[in-house]
């Protein structure tokens, strides 16, 4: 089932002689269960894209589809109630509240949106995540993986039809790295998301189904899917 659509969108900066085409016309599709990898060199449009299809930047042209809905002329109380149900975001800073513990940043989640997951569905997901041990603790006593997984949890708590990945693992080593991927593919799987990874990491393209390469603003399929 598609679940994210991007039909002939666009998105340009300036005009005249400053004018910069940050994101030339795309076609996008990213259906249900699907693990893909955006990869590009810094400043080649990856953030522009991502932007975009999490509702937090309007194209300048063309739409953007999400679970068959259009919203690319909501205004942005809409977009943000769009974001608020359908949009998990997991950000290279992990974006964590730091004067909250880890089960404080899920009961945060709960102030603001209905429909979270149970009490059980949290208990399991800590399980596949490995962070049950960690739930009375706060942001600075975890470490770098461990902050990433608990944002992998935040995202995932609002059961997202989609997760949007903003470079997950920058800071982190190599085997940090892949641990990373492999819960973000197990999750993806096993709870029947969409996920895309923005990175400019070619090593986590092993985990994905589809890889994407951004160059100067141009979207284009590498290799075969279904890797």
């Amino acid at each position: 089932m598609t679940v994210l659509e991007l039909q002939q969108v666009k998105k340009t900066f300036g005009s005249g002689r400053t004018q910069v085409d940050a994101l030339k016309e795309t076609d996008f599709q990213a259906n249900e269960k699907e693990l893909i990898a955006i990869i590009g060199p810094s400043g080649s449009g990856k953030s522009t894209f991502l932007t975009i299809v999490g509702g937090l930047l309007s194209p300048s042209s063309g739409e953007v589809i999400l679970n068959g809905q259009p919203i690319s002329n909501m205004n942005e109380r809409e977009r943000s109630q769009i974001r608020l149900r359908e949009i998990g975001f997991v950000l290279q800073a992990s974006n964590l509240v730091p004067f909250l513990t880890v089960d404080k940043q899920m009961k945060l989640l709960d102030q603001v949106k209905k429909g979270n997951m149970d009490n059980a569905e949290l208990e399991q997901l800590y399980e596949d995540l490995g962070i049950g041990e960690l739930r009375k603790k706060y942001p600075a006593d975890l470490s770098g993986g461990e902050r990433q997984r608990v944002a992998i949890a935040k995202a995932l708590y609002t059961n997202p039809s989609i997760i949007l990945a903003d470079e997950p693992t920058a800071s982190l080593d190599s085997d940090r790295a892949y641990e990373v991927m492999e819960l973000l593919k197990h999750e993806t799987k096993s709870k029947g998301t969409t996920t895309i990874v923005v990175t400019h990491d070619i090593r986590l393209t092993d985990y994905c189904d589809k890889v994407y390469k951004m160059t100067d603003g141009v979207l284009t399929l590498e290799g075969n899917e279904n890797r």
